[in-house]
This record gives C-alpha cells, sequence and structure tokens, in this order.
C-alpha cells in the first residue's frame, strides 16, 4: 500500500512537470526557452551565472571610456588607418594659432628646393611675439628654417619662408587654402602662415588632424617635430639654443612630435602625435588652458596608446 502511495506522489509531480514544461514551450512561440552557453559572452545580466555546475559569463567588459578633458574640441586619429577613436566638437571651428604651421611646413615641403637660401628682409620682422631675431640681409636654407618654425615656432621665420615660396603673405595664404582643400579639409581658412589673430581665420580639430596626419608622413617634418633642442647657428657665428616647445616630449616617452600653439583667441592649442606598440595616433586639443593643455593630451594619448590593441 506504501509502495502505491509513492507511486502515486511520483507519477503526480511527473505530470506537474511535464505541464510547467509546456507552458514554457508555449511561451516562447513554441521553441525550448533559450539556455546559456558556457563561454558565450551575453548583453545583459552581471557577475556569473550557473548551469549544469558550470561558470558561463554572462556580462561583456566595457572599453575604457576617454578621460574628460578641459579642451573645448578635441579628436583622436589612428595615423595608417585615419580612423576617429574620439572626438569632442570636432568640427567646431575655431582659432588653431601655431598648430596651422603644419600647413606652413607641408607647403615649404611642395615647394621643392629645400635647401635654397632665404634671405630675410625688413618685412619679415613685423610679427610678434615669438621670433628667432634674425638680421635683414641674412640669408639661411630653407632647411634650417623650416626646423627652426617647427621646434620653436618663430612667427618671423614663418613670414620669411612664406615670402620666399608664396611671394607675398597673401600668395602664401592662398597655397596655404589650396593645400589644405587637396587634402579634404574642409572647415579651414588660412590667412598667414604663422597662426596670429586675424578676421576669418579658422579651422577645426578634424582638419588639423588630417593635415597632422599628412605631416607624419614627412620624414624631414617628423624629425623636425620630434627635436627636443638643437644649436642654431646666426650668419654672424654666434649660436643659441632651440627649444621645442612642446613639452611633452620630455613628459611623456612615446610622444613624437608635433606642434604647439598659443594665442589669445585660440587658447592653448596642441597637436602630438605618439607611438607605442606598432601603433600611432594624432592627438589634436584646441582651446585648452595652460596647465591642461599638456595634462588633456597626455591623457588621451595614453588611453588610445595603452590599452589593449582589441580596444581599438
Amino acid at each position: 500500500m506504501k509502495m502505491m502511495r509513492r507511486m502515486s506522489r511520483l507519477f503526480f509531480a511527473r505530470l506537474v512537470a511535464l505541464a510547467f514544461t509546456g507552458a514554457l514551450v508555449t511561451s516562447c512561440g513554441g521553441k525550448p526557452p533559450p539556455r546559456l552557453q558556457p563561454g558565450i559572452e551575453q548583453s545583459s545580466g552581471s557577475g556569473q551565472a550557473e548551469e549544469d555546475g558550470q561558470s558561463v559569463r554572462v556580462a561583456a567588459i566595457p572599453p575604457t571610456a576617454p578621460p574628460p578633458i578641459t579642451g573645448e574640441s578635441a579628436i583622436v586619429v589612428d595615423v595608417v588607418s585615419g580612423r576617429v577613436l574620439y572626438a569632442k566638437n570636432a568640427d567646431a571651428p575655431r582659432a588653431v594659432a601655431s598648430t596651422q604651421k603644419i600647413i606652413t611646413a607641408l607647403c615649404i615641403l611642395d615647394a621643392g628646393d629645400i635647401d635654397k637660401p632665404v634671405t630675410i628682409q625688413p618685412i619679415d620682422e613685423a610679427c610678434e611675439p615669438t621670433r628667432l631675431d634674425v638680421k635683414p640681409g641674412d640669408a639661411y636654407p630653407r632647411r634650417e628654417l623650416l626646423k627652426v618654425l617647427m621646434v620653436k615656432s618663430a612667427n618671423d621665420i614663418a613670414r620669411a619662408l612664406a615670402r620666399d615660396v608664396g611671394g607675398s603673405i597673401e600668395g602664401f595664404a592662398a597655397l596655404m587654402n589650396r593645400k589644405a582643400a587637396s587634402l579634404g579639409m574642409r572647415n579651414s581658412n588660412f590667412i598667414n602662415p604663422n597662426g596670429l589673430p586675424m578676421p576669418g581665420q579658422y579651422s577645426t580639430a578634424r582638419d588639423m588632424a588630417i593635415a597632422a596626419r599628412a605631416a607624419y608622413r614627412s620624414p624631414l617634418i617628423r624629425s623636425f617635430t620630434a627635436t627636443k633642442a638643437f644649436e642654431f647657428q646666426f650668419n654672424d657665428g654666434h649660436t643659441r639654443l632651440i627649444e621645442n616647445t612642446n613639452k611633452l616630449l620630455k613628459t611623456v616617452p612615446y610622444c613624437d612630435g608635433l606642434k604647439t600653439g598659443t594665442t589669445n583667441a585660440a587658447g592653448r592649442c596642441l597637436v602630438a602625435s605618439g607611438s607605442l606598440n606598432g601603433r600611432s595616433v594624432i592627438v589634436v586639443v584646441l582651446k585648452s588652458t595652460t596647465p591642461h593643455i599638456w595634462t588633456d593630451s597626455s591623457k588621451l594619448l595614453a588611453w588610445a596608446l595603452e590599452r589593449p590593441a582589441s580596444g581599438l
């Protein structure tokens, strides 16, 4: 009798289980409910779930978020592919100060004859504040002047090179704009070669990244922008130590260029390049502040280069 009662209970429990399973199948459109598979990352849930005694991952680890920065416009671009890894107001037109000397340098290279002597004229000195103070009548190879331009950002040198190549500042500005258009810089307009403020002169973080990628492909420009310091010899024989305005070259081991810029209108600007573990990126930060331009740029370089390659 006890045996019959036990069998009845087991039979009833089996009927209840079958009915519950049928309800699940019906609610799933006639298909069995989905089962988590070991080793498959799911889009929802957290921690680990247990199934048949095995641990199952149910939550993917999100990629590292970019760091917060003070700069009002910024962009991070992979040098090789051109892929944008991060952008903040990247298409907002604004003054970019001396970072536009990257375009100046590209136009100087386009002119060819990089060792042609450039004779300094009095009109070249009509600028402030950063100058090399070369004397009218002195002559220097374009190569040496271009190196000073990219390392020290001397505005008188920018004017001398522009006049020599373009015939005048206005003529050279036309060359700059044609060069920018040929590179695909769609939101830029340049009026002078040095980036000093002028109405109607502007660019964007995205456009400056395009220019920087083009400059990065030039071994000569890359070598100049990576130079931490060098001795410049004047015609009269005296020398002057020319130190790079890009402080990241001395503080971030994998920073290898490119160009600084500062005016009241533009704020603190930096186009920085960096390479690590076979990857190279361009970081552009515009309209930052004196203490933050370096931390903004170094944080973005670290975020782009130090995370795993799969994160790119």
